[in-house]
């Protein structure tokens, strides 16, 4: 169904053309929005971890240095995209397409606002899963098609990485939908209405463990292990160049954009106000208001923090040693949230915290 004032726009188009004319817009929309909100992060990626390193960073295109995204996607633009002799053509073109369309995809879900998804289906959160597990194939695939040596080694060693990553990841979500009772996405925020009602606060070694698995499954520092190595050179994307190149990190930003988003909502009641259920005075009651607007701030509000979290950790953390990293993830967070869980299900029989009356 499409909103009323959607349709009255769009009467002069039959039923089911008036569904795609109007669902396509709103995805195009959201495409472009998180494609702009990605290009600002690299920049502010730049000046934060400038400032913490006691540098000026960019500041020379435009006011601020705020055009410098798009200098660079120009710069990128005009290089040459230099494909192997020998490689596999069709699948070397179709591995960064691989590795950013999943990402994109999963915005589909995403409740941004009170009563506002793009797809508003029952098994979201399978959905997501589904989707960001897609995202590995597009790894394997630039480092096989290749035919590089070192391409191949990069590529294995990040599958390795965000397949350990993704079990922690999707047990950490166990917990979640036990509290929730639902894997919709707009009704596991609604479930963490009231005072306390962030499943953060009974949850908070499924959400350490959910977020540091975000992190590695990013390949973000310090888990960029599979690009940062002398022996890879430069990992799976070594021998891509120009806008291939450039997708391969396109993806990259989405995902962390993406994973933000997810801790939001999964721990942090997404657009839901942190004050929700206190009796706020006179104008502060705004804080609390369902409006569309004051529920997106929220939500946008709560990214920001996560994804200046991911820039911290850049430029503060060693990178860590690719045994440290797989044992991490096999050892300590896959038993942690199955520990977790059990504590979980205890609190279930006894009506604590999200289960209680």
């Amino acid at each position: 169904m499409i909103p009323e004032f959607a349709a009255s726009l769009l009467s002069f188009l039959p039923g089911w053309m008036q569904a795609v004319v109007y669902y396509g817009v709103i995805a195009v929309m959201l495409f472009i929005s998180v494609i702009l909100v990605m290009a600002f992060l690299t920049l502010a990626e730049r000046r934060v971890i400038g400032s913490i390193q006691a540098r000026i960073g960019p500041n020379r295109v435009g006011p601020f240095g705020i055009l410098q995204p798009f200098a660079d996607v120009l710069k990128l633009l005009l290089k040459e995209i230099v494909i192997p002799e020998k490689s596999n053509r069709f699948l070397f073109l179709l591995a960064p397409l691989l590795a950013l369309i999943p990402a994109l995809c999963t915005w589909a879900v995403i409740p941004l606002w009170p009563g506002f998804t793009v797809a508003n289906i029952n098994a979201g959160l399978l959905y997501i899963l589904a989707l960001t597990s897609a995202g590995v194939y597009g790894v394997i695939l630039a480092g096989w098609a290749a035919n590089s040596k070192y391409a191949f080694l990069g590529a294995m060693r990040a599958a390795a990485q965000m397949v350990a990553y993704e079990i922690a990841m999707g047990f950490a979500l166990v917990g979640v939908v036990m509290a929730a009772g639902s894997l919709n996405l707009g009704e596991i925020v609604e479930s963490q209405r009231g005072v306390g009602g962030y499943f953060f606060w009974w949850m908070i070694p499924l959400f350490v463990v959910y977020f540091i698995s975000g992190l590695a499954e990013t390949n973000r520092a310090p888990f960029d292990v599979v690009e940062g190595e002398s022996e890879i050179v430069a990992g799976f994307h070594v021998e891509y160049s120009g806008m291939a190149f450039a997708v391969f990190f396109v993806a990259e930003y989405v995902n962390m954009i993406l994973i933000s988003a997810l801790t939001s909502i999964f721990f942090f009641g997404g657009w839901l106000s942190p004050f929700e259920g206190w009796n706020l005075p006179g104008w502060l009651a705004w804080i609390n208001s369902t409006h569309p607007f004051v529920g997106f701030l929220w939500l946008f509000a709560k990214i920001s923090f996560f994804l200046f979290c991911f820039l911290w950790f850049r430029a503060t953390f060693p990178r860590y040693r690719y045994d440290q990293i797989m044992r991490l993830g096999w050892k300590i967070f896959i038993p942690v949230t199955l520990v977790w869980i059990a504590v979980l299900m205890v609190f279930s029989y006894f009506k604590i915290g999200p289960w209680a009356a």
